[in-house]
């Protein structure tokens, strides 16, 4: 493959990034690509900086340093509003979603940076997702338990035609029959083609729902794999321990 051609099927590309909080480096020299339709998983301990990457690349951790390439075209000086507006959709930790406002306005908002496409059909297959958000379409986003509010920011993220989904934990805090319904949708937006970068800290639900993992520890990136062999390998412990 030419390299023209690995571009083009390149969609994230990452090179030598350090992100900064004031004088802290959190991310120091991560360099990965991520390739168009793949599903990658971010696993590491407690303050790694799985999460510091993923503001990183959307543009919401200003201070950084390095590469990072989305679709070929490098995302410096691209405010997070513009990349959203390409594709590039981040649903954080902690879900943030709007509490003040309805299920239903709140998936509206994720369609904010579009002018295009017909709103109202999108807002009924994001609901579609989750039968649970149609029932409470009209409901207050505040009044919902965390996994409806987990379904909620994916069903919002999906209104801005991801090209590139980053999913921040997911699954935390949640009960593994809400962890799977998460994740029945994360599955089905993989097989529609989406490219996914995932962050969790649950190892084996990430590394079974994913193409590749990448292993980061202490801000760097210390081992990356086919996510199979490394669910088969049994070390994912000591990986995700930072050992």
């Amino acid at each position: 493959m030419s390299e023209e051609a690995r571009m083009r099927e390149t969609v994230l590309s990452v090179d030598k990034l350090c992100a900064y909080y004031g004088n802290l480096c959190a991310v120091r020299d991560v360099s990965f690509d991520v390739a168009k339709g793949e599903t990658v998983c971010v696993i590491g301990p407690n303050g790694a900086g799985k999460t510091t990457l993923l503001k990183a690349i959307s543009g919401t951790l200003p201070k950084v340093s390095g590469t990072v390439r989305y679709q070929g075209s490098s995302l410096a000086g691209v405010a997070p509003e513009k990349r959203v507006g390409n594709g590039l959709v981040h649903v954080p930790e902690g879900r943030q979603v709007f509490t003040s406002m309805t299920v239903e306005e709140n998936i509206e908002m994720g369609a904010y940076s579009r002018h295009e496409g017909d709103l109202a059909a999108d807002v009924q297959s994001a609901l579609n997702l989750f039968p649970r958000l149609m029932e409470r379409r009209k409901q207050l986003a505040g009044t919902l338990s965390g996994g409806e509010q987990q379904m909620l920011a994916m069903a919002r993220a999906v209104m801005g035609r991801p090209q590139l989904l980053m999913l921040d934990e997911p699954s935390m805090g949640l009960a593994p029959l809400v962890v799977a319904e998460i994740y029945k949708q994360v599955q089905a937006l993989r097989q529609q083609g989406v490219t996914i970068l995932l962050v969790e800290q649950n190892a084996k639900v990430a590394l079974k729902n994913s193409d590749r993992a990448l292993v980061i520890a202490s801000g760097e990136i210390r081992h990356h794999a086919n996510s199979a062999d490394l669910l088969k390998d049994g070390s994912i412990a000591g990986l995700v321990l930072g050992h």
